[in-house]
């Protein structure tokens, strides 16, 4: 007979993890895990990446899941390697081989593609995605063999670099708009080759003003303490850290939480991350309209009382 299962004891907890998610792992399952870690009540991610993919995965606790969604526009950068002359059913190495074709591509040929791929595009989103059709995602239409007609889509590819690793084999370095999938700009650079093409490999380097190298992995985290666990949090204004920045005063502090605007010799700004100066704490965000500082979401005070406590107790610890 198995020992009974030790219940973890939640607490909160408020910040941003920048998390290096492993291959294999969905979003969830490595969100779930790093919440168990934390012993956080309340979680979530700022974007899906596939099991398949590695790399930067922003996780949001306690207060932040409030902005994760503002930071779901950011841009984000991916650097992916595809195996040309081979077409699968799901623009990945998991799939069905559906098409091969001889490879013959020249150095022209890659400058070609890098011009026609740079800039505004519009994409065919893929069937094994997680977008919904009558409140079913489009990968369970896709593993029952139906294909559903997709709309194009417009993104924008900001930056690319396409440049050969061997015979059959392209690195893809791409900086994208919200909204760009990469296994189907993998695919369409191989059409455009006349060869077709399906990632083997796929890793987010950056997302918004996160890159890889403030990252940590489940490995590092699972061997940390409590306390170094904690260390590693950034604060949940991270988030908004493209956002104009108001501070207010101990009372336009204290009516701005309560949902009142304040009005002040401000320019217009659709984008506001207010603070207050005594005590100094973030708390939330607005925007400005003839000279009124509107609220947006808000911490609340209990909320702000934590932060403000676990920032002492971080400070205090040798």
């Amino acid at each position: 007979m198995s020992a009974p299962r030790t219940r973890v004891q939640r607490r909160p907890v408020h910040g941003v993890l920048l998390l290096d998610k492993p291959l294999g792992l969905s979003s969830n399952q490595a969100l779930q895990k790093a919440k168990w870690l934390l012993r956080a009540e309340k979680a979530g991610h700022t974007g899906t990446l596939d099991p398949l993919a590695t790399g930067v995965l922003p996780l949001c606790f306690g207060a932040a899941t409030k902005f994760s969604q503002l930071h779901l526009d950011a841009d984000k950068t991916y650097e992916a390697t595809a195996r040309l002359g081979i077409k699968t059913a799901t623009g990945d190495a998991e799939g069905d081989v559906i098409a091969e074709r001889p490879v013959q591509v020249t150095p022209e040929d890659l400058a070609r593609v890098e011009a026609q791929f740079t800039g505004p595009i519009r994409q065919v989103p893929p069937m094994h995605s997680a977008l919904k059709k009558d409140g079913k995602a489009l990968y369970e239409y896709a593993r029952e063999g139906i294909e559903i007609e997709r709309a194009p889509r417009d993104v924008v590819i900001h930056k690319l670099s396409v440049s050969r690793t061997d015979d059959v084999s392209l690195r893809i370095v791409a900086t994208v708009s919200k909204g760009t999938y990469i296994r189907t700009l993998g695919e369409d650079i191989g059409e455009a080759l006349g060869c077709g093409a399906h990632l083997t490999s796929l890793r987010r380097t950056a997302t918004g003003g996160f890159g890889q190298a403030q990252c940590v992995t489940l490995e590092a985290l699972e061997a940390m303490d409590e306390d170094e666990r904690l260390a590693r949090l950034l604060p949940a204004e991270s988030l908004v850290d493209g956002h104009s920045r108001v501070t207010l005063g101990a009372e336009d502090a204290a009516r701005f939480l309560s949902g009142l605007r304040r009005r002040g010799e401000w320019a217009d700004v659709d984008e506001v991350a207010v603070f207050g100066a005594e005590p100094a704490a973030f708390l939330g965000t607005a925007h400005i309209k003839a000279n009124e500082l509107i609220p947006g979401r808000l911490l609340n005070p209990i909320e702000i009382q934590q932060i403000l406590l676990n920032a002492q107790l971080t400070e205090a610890t040798p």
